[in-house]
C-alpha cells in the first residue's frame, strides 16, 4: 500500500512540475520579458530546487571517460561488469574484483573507486539490479545466494584474483573467501580487501546498528517490506523499497541536507555554476536508489545486525556452518575511517579475530584519518591516502 500511495503521488506532482519547468524557463532565460522582473532570479532558483527535489532520479552513467564497460557475466539480479582501459597497458596489472554494496545506492557510488583502481588494475565490478525489474518468477533472491554469486564471480576470475568489499560485502564476501577455504578444489583469491563494513556489529554501534537491535525482526518485515506496484517489471515482488532507504539517509543528517538545498539556492542566484554542479552531480548519485529483495534484506537484518551469527561462530550459508579460521592462503587487509557514521570503529576491524590462521604478516588494517565512510572509497583521502596502502597491498600479496 505505501509504495501505491508513492507512485500516486509522484503522478499527483506531474502538473506542479511542469508547471515548475516553465516558470524555470520563464525566470531563467534573460532573453525572456519576466526575467527582468524583480526577484526573478528567486523565482527560477525556487522552481528549480522544487524540480530536484520532487524529480525520479535514474541510475548513473559510469562516465568512466578511459575505459570501455562490458557485461562479462549476467545473472538475474547482478551483472558482473568489465573496465577495459583505452590505451593498452605495457605490463601485467593484477585482477580484481570490486564487490559494490547491495544497499540501496547503485554501483555506480564506486564510480571514483573504480576511476583511481583502473590504471594499474584489472577492474571487475558487481552491478547489483534493482528488485524492482526482476519478474516475480525468477524467484527470490536470499543472502546465501548473494555469497554464491560472489563464489562464482571468484571462480570466473581466478587464478590470481584479488576482492575488494565496499561496507555491506565484506559479511557475504568473507563467508563466500571462508566457504571456498574448505573446497579443496576452490581457487582461492591472493587477497581480500575489506572497507567500512559491519563484520561485528557490536563494535562502536552506530545509528545504523541501533536501528537493528532495538526493534525485533518482525517490525522490519511488517513496516519496511513492501510489494512492487503494477507498472513495473517485478510486479508483486517483496523489496525494501528505494523511497524507503533514501528517507533513512537523510533523515541520519536532516540539516546538512537541508544546508545543502538551501546553499544549491544561493548558487543558483549569484550565478555560481561551478558550486551548482557540484551539488547536482552529488545528488544525482545521491537520490538514485533500488530496492532491495525482501529474502536479502531480513536475512542481513537477522544475521549480521541481530544475531551476529558471524563473529559468534554461528554463520550458516545453506546449511554449511562459516569458519572464517579456515583461510590461510587470502591474505586481510581492513581499512576503517575515523569518523565513520555507519559501520564504526572495530567493526572490520574485527574481521582479523576471525581470520587469525592468516599469518601476520599477511594481514594489516588501517585506520584512515578524518575520513568518514564515503572517504574511504571516494574522494581525495581515498586516492591520495588510502589507495596507495591498497596498491602496495595488493603488490605484495
Amino acid at each position: 500500500m505505501l509504495y501505491s500511495l508513492f507512485e500516486a503521488q509522484h503522478a499527483w506532482l506531474t502538473p506542479y512540475r511542469y508547471l515548475a519547468e516553465v516558470q524555470r524557463g520563464w525566470f531563467a532565460n534573460p532573453f525572456m520579458p519576466w526575467a527582468q522582473v524583480p526577484l526573478a532570479k528567486q523565482l527560477a532558483a525556487s522552481n528549480d530546487v522544487f524540480l530536484r527535489i520532487t524529480q525520479r532520479y535514474e541510475k548513473p552513467e559510469w562516465r568512466i571517460e578511459n575505459a570501455d564497460v562490458e557485461v562479462a557475466l549476467e545473472k538475474p539480479f547482478c551483472r558482473l561488469l568489465h573496465f577495459t582501459p583505452h590505451a593498452a597497458r605495457a605490463r601485467k596489472v593484477p585482477k580484481v574484483l570490486l564487490v559494490a554494496p547491495l544497499s540501496g545506492h547503485h554501483a555506480t557510488l564506486l564510480r571514483d573507486t573504480v576511476r583511481t583502481l583502473l590504471p594499474e588494475h584489472d577492474v571487475w565490478i558487481t552491478d547489483w539490479v534493482d528488485a524492482r525489474i526482476v519478474p516475480l518468477a525468477t524467484g527470490p533472491f536470499h543472502l546465501a545466494d548473494y555469497v554464491d554469486y560472489v563464489r562464482e564471480f571468484i571462480r570466473l576470475l581466478s587464478p590470481d584474483a584479488h576482492v575488494i568489499s565496499v561496507c555491506q560485502p565484506t559479511v557475504p564476501v568473507l563467508c563466500a573467501i571462508a566457504l571456498m577455504a574448505e573446497d579443496p578444489q576452490a581457487q582461492q583469491p591472493r587477497s581480500m580487501v575489506m572497507m567500512g563494513g559491519p563484520i561485528d556489529a557490536r563494535k562502536s554501534p552506530t545509528a545504523v546498528n541501533n536501528l537493528a537491535m532495538n526493534r525485533p525482526h518482525s517490525w522490519f518485515e511488517r513496516n519496511v517490506i513492501q510489494r512492487v506496484p503494477p507498472k513495473y517489471p517485478g510486479y508483486m515482488r517483496r523489496v525494501y523499497p528505494g523511497f524507503l532507504q533514501h528517507m533513512g539517509f537523510v533523515a541520519m543528517n536532516p540539516d546538512r541536507h537541508l544546508d545543502a538545498h538551501w546553499e544549491y539556492f544561493n548558487h543558483l542566484i549569484a550565478n555560481d555554476d561551478d558550486s551548482a554542479d557540484r551539488h547536482r552531480e552529488f545528488y544525482d548519485e545521491y537520490n538514485a536508489v533500488m530496492d532491495l529483495p525482501a529474502e536479502y534484506y531480513l536475512d542481513t537484518v537477522r544475521a549480521v545486525f541481530q544475531d551476529f551469527a558471524l563473529p559468534k561462530g554461528r554463520m550458516f550459508i545453506r546449511e554449511q556452518l562459516v569458519r572464517p579460521q579456515r583461510i590461510r592462503a587470502t591474505a586481510l587487509l581492513t581499512i576503517e575511517g575515523e569518523l565513520d557514521d555507519i559501520s564504526g570503529n572495530g567493526q572490520t576491524e574485527a574481521a582479523h579475530l576471525l581470520c587469525l590462521n592468516i599469518p601476520r604478516e599477511r594481514r594489516s588494517h588501517y585506520l584512515a584519518p578524518r575520513a568518514g565512510h564515503y572517504g574511504i572509497f571516494s574522494g581525495r583521502r581515498w586516492r591520495e591516502t588510502i589507495y596507495p596502502r591498497v596498491r602496495d597491498f595488493i603488490r605484495a600479496a
